[in-house]
């Protein structure tokens, strides 16, 4: 039990996804603090103009829709275009906020070729929009815009 409030309190410390070697139940969800709330009370950034047509990436959103504030699964895919290939090292997740805050590191141990997969992750209540943006082995560029809703 000390190793598990010990490992909690460095995740809830750096905001990474330190994986403890722990005994929390079958079933249990590690949860990752993917927005503090001293991060949530900044300014949000200026608003973000849309691009044109890209034939990079896509990013889409699985999960979740809206959900509580913590536990709350989320669940991206990248959707490479033709034969390409997602370059996962290209990978970066943005809170758009002023100033802009970095997720990735948080996120790193979850980012795969097709997407990113996680069971738990924490933010405080409301809408949390998150820009991620991924390139191929040919380096053409994709990102989307994504809005998160917690309760």
């Amino acid at each position: 039990m000390l190793l598990r409030e010990r490992c909690l309190r460095l995740l809830m410390a750096f905001g990474t996804s330190l994986l403890c070697g722990l005994s929390m139940g079958s079933a249990s969800a590690q949860v990752i603090k993917l927005i503090s709330d001293d991060e949530a009370r900044l300014p949000s950034a200026a608003s973000m103009s849309a691009r044109g047509v890209t034939r990079g990436p896509g990013v889409k959103l699985l999960s979740p829709e809206a959900g509580k504030k913590d536990g709350l699964p989320l669940k991206l895919s990248f959707e490479p275009r033709g034969s390409a290939q997602i370059d996962t090292a290209s990978v970066q997740v943005t809170y758009l906020k002023s100033p802009t805050v970095d997720l990735t590191p948080r996120l790193k141990a979850a980012i795969r070729p097709e997407g990113i997969d996680l069971s738990a992750v924490a933010m405080p209540p409301g809408e949390h929009s998150i820009r991620v943006s991924v390139k191929d082995d040919e380096g053409r560029l994709g990102s989307a815009v994504i809005t998160l809703k917690a309760q």
